[in-house]
């Protein structure tokens, strides 16, 4: 026989009834027996506890009667036939009279006592359980409704009862048995004590009957069906890609639900652990989907654990003091006092020096769990053994659970990791001698971000998301944004790295999507649904969302947008920046941003600082962490004074070439700005910084390519003038080179800690001699590269490049959060 548990979802509406129905006409169909047990209407049980509220304050309670009572009508008059409806509708009005007369009973007294409020609780089941079994009797010769109270015998802790398992699997055999032919229709929920009095099994019980009937008739399999396919790794609605397990342990199960995944009732697992029953999570409204297995032993899932999970909102308390070191029964009296008042503790963490115990609790409970602790111990406070407990309190527990845990090593390393790179503060720590679950209290506004950080980590097969926010969509921002759009696919498939635009601002407008922008028009989402742009109003939405893995992409080269790194970084956000303002502005402002990297633990990469999309940092620091020396590094980093020297040959005049280069777009609107060696600078100053030299902008010696004539001419125009004027001075430098078989080139050279940019004649023998076009070029000679050094060679300009520089960065970001 197998036991199907139908949740008060699967029994809310026409069309999962119709649903429950099909599932039970093709079981019997494949010759398998089936026992049903059924929860109340979804939202009826706390519709009865409210009606039962009301009637205790004398407030009229009829209105969530009839509404109550409509609900289950309607399931009869929509799938029951005309002349079959009476019979199931008589029955059905005795309950709600009977539920009448009790809440006006109630409403008389003024008073509701647990005893009460459980019985008022049971007419949830017995009406659904009725209608279901009125359905289903219309295709079947035998089909039984069954009072569990009749069934389930209990203590008298009324709202939580305890189960006596003799005498309950006596009465369920026996009956069964007596009728092997029927198909059982078991109410849940709801049991009765020793003198006949209505009991329930506590929110979820439901599971638990399912659980006690499978366990007492030694049955195939339980199934709870419910609203969800199965467990998950983690909740679905904070961790969208969390994914579904197929098979889990009884005690992974256990964890799992204690620790907030509403997927099965704790103590369901007591009696299908003991008799060692499968008990199959399915999903009412996706039946084809497989669900979750639970069971004794499983495999491993690929992953270190098999899921996460969480309660919302917990307190800790926290008792400490120095009379308490090496007391014995310190902790005794602690715990048997809130056990005695029925407080639950959560979690429990105490100091190796005994000098301190911190315990979560419900916040509800929190102020009295204070109170009695400061009764209980009066006289320790007054002799200040003690200290008075204190409250730590918007805070939220998080789990990782799995079986396959136990011994392994850096398991722990990698939760804290994970939680430590997005700035996730743990405020307790708890890991039992089983080691199927370490839990971590946290900031509740954390919990979300946490979740998703902890779920990547962990579950090799799910999606890594970097959440983007983006600033600049100029020529290398828009490409950027292509790129990214045409290869979302192939990363999500080679490297399992989902990139989600969540913002993007210009200088006019900014958006965000909670779900992420789409690429394919974000130019068209700008325009029209984006708001009035404000740098600071744009960081601050960024953290607000507070989510996990983000990266600030900065596009500008804006000094403004420079000014807030430190506190991107201080939000545990990372930043990827084609924007070389920050590192080449005073030294002073370079150190904070890296003491502010490693303090958060955030990436800050900025490759296309010197040179566009060569790998000339990456290699800068790949030779110093080897421990390699750097002794030498000449340079030409100006695609516009690579072209301009590299075309300065033959007839070619000088004049002619910088107006050539200017038309082809290789240069700033005023050459100028190029020619003046100043964006040379910075790529050179922040080599030497990266290096390890601790220079200011005005250290680097620059030895002018042009007259002073040219760089004071007041307009364009006049430059040009000038600098026809000046193609003697130009000419003899051309001359002079090419009489010693030498080229000119631009060059700037960290060696020994200064720098120096200026024009140099260089022969063939040198690397940068064959340069052509507008490629830059690096040379680095060091300790282990001194007979030939190590040449970086490429397209050193261009928004192609420059974009997928930034591309590149932005995936590392990526590789390293998920190490």
């Amino acid at each position: 026989m197998k036991v199907l548990k139908f949740g008060g979802t699967s029994v809310g509406g026409v069309e999962p009834v119709r649903t429950i129905v099909g599932v039970v006409r093709e079981m019997e169909d494949r010759g398998e027996r089936v026992a049903l047990v059924i929860s109340a209407m979804g939202g009826v049980t706390n519709d009865l506890l409210e009606m039962g509220s009301l009637a205790e304050e004398g407030k009229d309670f009829s209105p969530l009667l009839r509404q109550m009572e409509s609900r289950h009508l309607e399931l009869i008059q929509a799938l029951l036939p005309v002349r079959k409806q009476n019979a199931a509708i008589m029955p059905l009005k005795i309950y709600f009279n009977e539920l009448e007369e009790l809440l006006d009973g109630v409403k008389a007294v003024g008073e509701r006592s647990p005893r009460t409020r459980d019985h008022i609780a049971a007419y949830g089941e017995l009406c659904s359980t009725l209608v279901i079994s009125r359905i289903l009797g219309q295709y079947y010769g035998c089909v039984r409704f069954q009072d569990s109270r009749e069934w389930i015998h209990t203590d008298s802790n009324f709202g939580n009862a305890r189960v006596d398992f003799d005498k309950t699997n006596l009465r369920i055999r026996g009956a069964v048995h007596a009728v092997p032919e029927a198909l059982w229709c078991v109410t849940g929920y709801i049991a009765s004590n020793e003198k006949g009095q209505t009991t329930t099994l506590g929110r979820g019980g439901s599971d638990y009957t399912a659980a006690i009937l499978g366990a007492a008739l030694d049955s195939e399999q339980i199934q709870i069906w419910t609203d969800v396919n199965g467990f998950m790794t983690a909740d679905p609605k904070m961790v969208r890609r969390a994914i579904s397990l197929t098979e889990i342990s009884y005690t992974e199960a256990m964890e799992l639900s204690y620790f907030g995944a509403r997927v099965i009732y704790p103590p369901t697992m007591i009696p299908v652990f003991l008799k060692k029953v499968p008990v199959l999570v399915k999903n009412t409204f996706n039946p084809d989907f497989p669900g979750t297995v639970i069971r004794d032993k499983t495999l491993t899932n690929g992953s270190l654990i098999r899921g996460i999970s969480s309660i919302n909102e917990v307190t800790l308390v926290n008792v400490e003091g120095g009379g308490m070191i090496g007391k014995t029964g310190f902790s005794g009296r602690l715990f048997s006092l809130l056990a005695r008042e029925g407080i639950n503790i959560i979690l429990i963490t105490q100091a190796s020096s005994e000098h301190s115990i911190t315990f979560a609790v419900s916040p509800g409970d929190a102020a009295r769990a204070r109170i009695l602790i400061e009764k209980e111990f009066e006289l320790e406070l007054l002799t200040q053994k003690i200290e008075r407990p204190t409250l730590e309190q918007d805070l939220a527990l998080m789990a990782v659970v799995g079986e396959h845990m136990k011994k392994t090593h850096g398991l722990s390393g990698k939760l804290f990791s994970a939680l430590g790179r997005n700035g996730v503060n743990v405020a307790a720590i708890a890991q039992g001698s089983s080691e199927f679950n370490i839990s971590v209290a946290i900031q509740r506004k954390d919990l979300s971000k946490a979740l998703n950080a902890v779920h990547d980590a962990f579950f090799i097969h799910a999606q890594k998301t970097l959440h983007i926010f983006y600033l600049g969509v100029g020529h290398i921002g828009r490409t950027l944004l292509a790129q990214i759009h045409s290869h979302e696919e192939a990363l999500l498939r080679n490297n399992s790295l989902r990139l989600r635009v969540m913002g993007i601002t210009n200088t006019r407008k900014m958006i965000f999507s909670e779900d992420g922008i789409p690429l394919s028009n974000w130019q068209e989402a700008l325009q029209a649904g984006g708001e009035t742009a404000g740098l600071g109003d744009f960081v601050r939405r960024m953290k607000a969302m507070n989510l996990p893995n983000s990266v600030f992409i900065d596009n500008s080269a804006s000094p403004e947008v420079v000014q807030w790194y430190e506190e991107i970084f201080r939000a545990n956000i990372s930043v990827v920046t084609c924007n070389k303002i920050g590192n080449s502005g005073s030294y002073d402002q370079y150190r904070r941003f890296r003491e502010a990297v490693r303090k958060y633990g955030v990436d800050f990469f900025y490759e296309t600082n010197v040179g566009a999309g060569l790998p000339i940092i990456s290699t800068l620091r790949d030779l110093l962490v080897s421990g390699d020396r750097i002794i030498r590094i000449e340079a030409i980093l100006s695609g516009t004074i690579s072209y301009i020297f590299n075309h300065f040959t033959g007839d070619a005049s000088f004049h002619d070439v910088v107006r050539q280069a200017q038309q082809l777009g290789y240069t700033e609107p005023d050459p100028r700005d190029d020619l003046s060696g100043r964006d040379f600078m910075r790529k050179m100053l922040i080599l030497a910084r990266d290096s390890g030299y601790p220079l200011e902008p005005e250290e680097v010696v620059i030895e002018q390519i042009l007259p002073p004539s040219c760089l004071e001419a007041e307009s364009i125009g006049d430059f040009y003038r000038e600098l026809h004027r000046s193609e003697s001075h130009f000419g003899r430098l051309k001359e002079q080179a090419v009489a010693k078989g030498k080229v000119l080139r631009f060059i700037g050279c960290l060696d020994q800690g200064a720098v120096t940019i200026g024009l140099k004649e260089v022969d063939a023998s040198h690397p940068f001699y064959s340069l052509s076009g507008s490629d830059n070029i690096i040379s680095f000679t060091t300790e282990r590269y001194s007979n030939c050094p190590l040449v970086i060679k490429g397209p050193g300009a261009g928004a192609e490049v420059t974009a997928a520089g930034v591309f590149a960065d932005l995936v590392k970001v990526g590789a390293v959060g998920y190490q």
